[in-house]
């Protein structure tokens, strides 16, 4: 890496880069509570009527 590029990159890029030669991957810019919550994609009671058991009729 050239000695300009090294110069230019923030502390915050290199700790970055550690991260990731630790980690093995990039991680999110920003964490799961600072994102908006994702919204259901079936109703709550899906999973449930889904998994009644037989004995218990519809």
């Amino acid at each position: 890496m050239p000695a300009d590029d090294r110069e230019r990159r923030t502390p915050r890029d290199r700790d970055r880069r550690k991260l990731d030669e630790v980690f093995g991957e990039v991680l999110p810019d920003t964490t799961s509570d600072e994102r908006e919550p994702e919204r259901p994609t079936r109703d709550d009671d899906a999973w449930y009527r889904e998994n009644r058991p037989p004995h218990h009729g519809g």
